[in-house]
């Protein structure tokens, strides 16, 4: 999960930014040498900030775009080749986070707007008769009559796949597709 712009970044710069407000007044109280303490704290808290705010994000992939910009994404600049490789840039289909971010609101607006059309279009289609085995086919590649329950079904393909798996020493690939087709087929 990233830290950029979440609330706990921004609280932890907050709690290092009291306690080195605190060593500060330590330091003028007590003794200067607090004001060590209240430059490490002061530091850390700034970074927290500048990271849990985002600015360090924004900065670095403007940085990335506008070197990428420059030498027009082959890497030059760094000490890349023009064919990839270390410092080549970004590629072209990169986005940044924030891009990615709306994409993925996007995405579940369209979705929601869709009220789960999409998902019901991604559901398996029912099998056609060029599928593979017709159900009593199945029934006979798997050696069992039509009342047979799932149970039994299932029983058989396994007893099935043991004697004819292709890692077995006298397995048989084909044979081994038919009866697994003839399960699905079964069990859809």
């Amino acid at each position: 999960m990233p830290v950029q712009g979440t609330r706990v970044a921004t609280g932890l710069a907050a709690i290092f930014g009291v306690t080195a407000l605190l060593f500060a007044v330590f330091g003028v109280v007590f003794n200067l040498v607090f004001f060590a303490v209240t430059v490490v704290f002061g530091a850390v808290a700034y970074f927290m900030w500048d990271h849990g705010s985002g600015r360090f994000a924004r900065r670095l992939y403007r940085n990335v775009e506008r070197s990428a910009a420059v030498d027009g994404g082959r890497g030059r600049r760094s000490g890349g080749s023009d064919r990839g490789g270390f410092g080549a840039g970004p590629r072209e289909e990169w986005q940044g986070p924030r891009e990615e971010q709306r994409e993925r609101a996007r995405r579940r607006a369209r979705q929601q707007a869709d009220g789960g059309q999409r998902r019901q279009r991604r559901r398996r289609r029912p099998p056609n008769a060029d599928d593979g085995p017709t159900v009593a086919e199945a029934y006979d590649r798997l050696g069992l009559d039509p009342s047979a329950d799932e149970g039994a079904v299932r029983e058989a393909y396994r007893s099935k796949v043991k004697e004819v798996h292709p890692d077995a020493s006298d397995g048989d690939e084909e044979a081994f597709k038919e009866i697994t087709a003839a399960y699905e087929r079964l069990t859809d």
